[in-house]
């Protein structure tokens, strides 16, 4: 992508209305513009990323054996008094009404509906296990909404529900989307920790939250500094081993870690005051098992092995992308700007030309440019005819992985300047050889 041909609105000032840097670099480098009060569009550059952590998100469910579909955003308020959640839920449910005057509302969350499309069509605990997921557009009407995308009020979510034939299944479903979420946060380059958590409006009685510790992280959180260094499940890992799925599931839970809804001072008490860690921490998953909640007043019933009739135990398990480009800019910014991780940067390389209009260094990016590109490389080039310290600013603010600098001085010797943005370290390559090095 041509930097001259692309939308790309970069703020000089820093907006008085961001608190955390994740809210101010997100704004500066034009990823999103808030629109009212908790609620961003999202712009190109900002997509990008939201679309590889979606795709991300997507590999390790589909791993997981999870299958993906769409629900609407506007569900019936009738599926909610099924679940008795429609009065409790309180006014972060944006409730309205259609032109026939029946009440509808915008949906906050999922457990209804896609109980209600299990009931339609499951009935033996033959078509069992079975793990649904979706990514949707979300409201809830927070009472304040604040730093930026980390806490709006329409979010993008990720929602999986899991349908078993009794609770012994449904543990394995929740070990499969514990794996699956460990996974998926270490694959973006965070250390997530699965921490014990209230299940809130939600419901049920398990429940973890993978927290990255973060200082500007909304909850404090207690851990055993053990867990900070788990080894990550492998991509080749069994997700029908029942005993291996629970042997990780245990060797994480084990080390004690809670938020402080859940905090236990007298357990964290017998950590080793050497391995003790209290800190902020920013949420970036859920995951519930609840067992019949919802699937014994909605009716969602299936025939056992026993030829009983029995309503299905089910599991929520959730994961906020929206939310999560704010925390990934959280944990990788320096003073200059962003630095994104390869898997989840909206592009690989920014290709800056140091002086446009020259023979040399025109031919030269080109060069570059269409070679990276027929490689499969994303590739945004700077071919504005700007000064080289604005072009210089504009790299780091974005953060993208590596920066390709094409100046006559180093063509003169045959070379191009590469960059890494993560550690500053600096290369003199040929064009040639810059193009292998950046396929790699």
């Amino acid at each position: 992508m041509r930097l001259s041909r692309y939308f790309l609105p970069i703020l000089r000032e820093t907006p008085k209305e961001a608190e955390i840097a994740s809210h101010r670099l997100m704004l500066r480098a034009g990823l999103v513009r808030q629109e009212s009060a908790g609620i961003y569009a999202w712009l190109p550059l900002g997509l990008r990323v939201l679309n590889k952590v979606t795709a991300l998100i997507r590999e390790e469910q589909n791993r997981s054996g999870a299958v993906e579909l769409l629900m609407p955003t506007i569900q019936s308020a009738d599926l909610w008094r099924e679940s008795n959640r429609y009065e409790a839920y309180g006014k972060e449910m944006l409730r309205i009404k259609d032109r026939h005057d029946r009440e509808m509302l915008f949906g906050p969350t999922n457990e209804e509906m896609i109980t209600e499309i299990f009931r339609g069509y499951v009935r033996s605990y033959k078509d069992l296990p079975l793990n649904l997921y979706h990514l949707q557009w979300k409201f809830r009407d927070e009472i304040r909404p604040r730093f930026g995308t980390m806490r709006s009020r329409e979010f993008l979510m990720k929602d999986a529900y899991s349908f078993d034939v009794d609770e012994a299944a449904a543990r394995h479903a929740y070990n499969r989307m514990f794996v699956a979420y460990l996974r998926t946060f270490a694959r973006m380059g965070l250390t997530s920790v699965p921490m014990r958590a209230d299940t809130g409006p939600i419901g049920g009685n398990l429940s973890h939250e993978f927290i990255i510790l973060a200082s500007t992280g909304e909850s404090e959180v207690h851990c055993d500094k053990t867990v900070l260094d788990m080894p990550i499940p492998s991509a080749d890992t069994d997700f029908d081993d029942v005993a291996g799925l629970q042997s990780i599931f245990d060797a994480w839970t084990t080390p004690y870690a809670a938020t402080s809804e859940m905090h236990d001072e007298a357990a964290f008490a017998g950590v080793p005051e050497d391995r003790k860690v209290s800190a902020r921490g920013i949420e970036v998953g859920h995951i519930f098992y609840f067992g019949t909640k919802y699937s014994e007043p909605m009716n969602a019933r299936v025939t056992g092995p026993d030829g009983q009739d029995r309503p299905v135990h089910m599991g929520s398990y959730g994961i906020g992308p929206s939310r999560l480009v704010a925390a990934l800019v959280e944990a990788f910014h320096d003073e200059q700007g962003i630095v994104w991780p390869e898997e989840v940067a909206p592009f690989k390389v920014a290709l800056m030309n140091l002086k446009v209009g020259d023979s040399s260094t025109d031919a030269a990016c080109e060069t570059i440019y269409r070679a990276l590109g027929a490689r499969g490389v994303d590739v945004l080039y700077d071919d504005r005819d700007d000064r080289a310290g604005a072009k210089f600013a504009t790299a780091d603010l974005i953060g993208l992985p590596w920066q390709v600098m094409v100046g006559p001085k180093s063509l003169a010797e045959g070379k191009v300047e590469l960059k890494r943005r993560a550690t500053g370290e600096r290369m003199l390559l040929s064009v040639e050889d810059a193009v292998v090095r950046l396929s790699a």
